[in-house]
């Protein structure tokens, strides 16, 4: 394989076979190709487009491009989750001790925040000890004993992605939906997956704002994925507001434990959790139906099942035993806290999703740049839902923050974000469709 070749076949929009791609992508994971070669792939690629065969073809040779895992010694259903990224989405944090506690096993690898989206990682970042990055060993352990684990992924799973997204992050290539789709499922295919889930978020607050973007993106992610080998769904799900009440990192975290005492019933959030768990259940066969699926994920709720798993996973990962009995002591908090009120009486109608993760970067909580440290305490708590009615003065939010100023600036920020009208708002439903 020449790799100008290669390209120049694609920029004229020709279709790649499988070995030219495997030759291409084995030449760019042992350091062969030059940034510009990789640039220019990717850019024949945004432009052109690639077929589902080739498309498939791609994210096989990047799963293959390191450590593949295996679980042989686990007699449950590999299955995990992934999302595309909201703000206040901490869906991972409970699903996955869900899903363990109904009898999946659940190798979970996640990332940090992407932009104005929350990551998985700096959340559970705000919990002392807890290792991210534990060696192959430990994370099989954790899976095989606790029933999942959440940790981020190493430099040996798929590493061809890696490169070739640091050359797409500085070319412009980021929104191809071929190369969004083999990224991602490159390093759940690496992870050893039976079954996946994923949540495509569409709306102001995701990276797909629009709804038919959003699903040509997660039938592209679903038919891949399938056509790999890996059973996939997809929900679309709203992203027009905060997902849980709360945005941040270790106010996320309370949130989660608050959810797995189950004092999150009824919410927005909760039918998220128990549609995804539904959703894994049955797509594993550990359920005949979604609503079977969605009984057990309550029952691993309500019985406490659920918040044992966890507790196990964070103890084997390095966290406190007590965590779930002892949260305060643990996971700081700012030094001020202050309540948003709300501009005028009236209706909360809609919300920048968006701005409100970009308030919670300008409080410290996510990173303008990857050497970034972050204020794990910081955030807002307490939000309050769209729809809710509120009257002048009233708390619509709790500000966390590092100092008084801080404080001040992201509620200002916090009241611009939200439209208060006289009339009660029409919402859009949380789920928004299966595919």
């Amino acid at each position: 394989m020449i790799p100008q070749e290669l390209i120049r076949r694609k920029r004229d929009g020709g279709e790649l076979d499988a070995a030219d791609i495997r030759s291409f992508i084995d030449a760019l994971a042992a350091g062969r190709l030059s940034e510009g070669q990789i640039g220019a792939f990717a850019m024949a690629v945004w432009f052109k487009g690639m077929s589902r065969e080739e498309t498939v073809a791609l994210t096989l040779a990047m799963a293959d491009s390191g450590d593949r895992l295996q679980w042989a010694d686990i007699d449950r259903p590999i299955a995990d989750k992934h999302s595309t990224g909201g703000v206040g989405d901490n869906v991972s944090l409970m699903l996955a001790p869900i899903a363990a506690a109904c009898g999946l096993a659940v190798p979970m690898i996640s990332g940090r925040g992407l932009g104005h989206t929350g990551g998985t990682l700096d959340k559970l970042e705000s919990i002392p000890g807890y290792m991210i990055t534990p060696d192959a060993d430990l994370f099989h352990q954790v899976v095989k004993q606790a029933g999942c684990a959440i940790i981020g992924q190493t430099g040996a799973l798929a590493p061809a992605d890696g490169r070739l997204y640091a050359v797409r992050d500085v070319t412009a290539t980021v929104d191809s939906i071929p190369l969004i789709t083999a990224s991602i499922l490159s390093k759940k295919l690496a992870a050893g997956l039976q079954t996946l889930v994923l949540d495509v978020k569409a709306g102001n607050g995701a990276f797909m704002a629009d709804r038919d973007q959003a699903e040509i993106l997660a039938r592209s992610l679903v038919e891949v994925a399938n056509g790999a080998g890996v059973k996939t769904s997809a929900l679309i799900t709203d992203m027009n507001e905060p997902l849980a009440d709360s945005a941040g990192n270790a106010v996320e975290m309370r949130n989660c434990l608050d959810f797995l005492a189950g004092r999150k019933g009824n919410t927005r959030l909760d039918t998220v959790v128990l549609a995804f768990a539904a959703e894994m259940l049955e797509k594993s066969g550990i359920a005949a139906s979604p609503e079977e699926g969605e009984a057990m994920a309550r029952q691993a709720l309500s019985s406490g099942k659920a918040a044992e798993v966890f507790a196990r996973m964070v103890s084997m990962l390095g966290g406190p035993a007590d965590l779930i009995e002892n949260p305060d002591k643990y996971l700081a908090r700012a030094p001020v806290e202050k309540p948003v009120p709300a501009a005028r009486s009236g209706w909360l109608a809609a919300c920048d999703a968006r701005g409100i993760g970009v308030s919670v970067i300008d409080l410290g909580g996510g990173r303008r740049h990857p050497a970034d440290r972050i204020d794990h305490r910081v955030g807002f708590s307490e939000l309050l839902s769209l729809g809710t009615r509120v009257n002048a003065g009233e708390p619509i939010a709790l500000v966390h923050a590092a100092d008084e100023a801080a404080a001040e600036k992201a509620a200002a920020a916090l009241t611009a974000h939200y439209r208060i009208t006289a009339d009660e708002p029409v919402l859009n439903p949380v789920i928004a469709g299966l595919i």
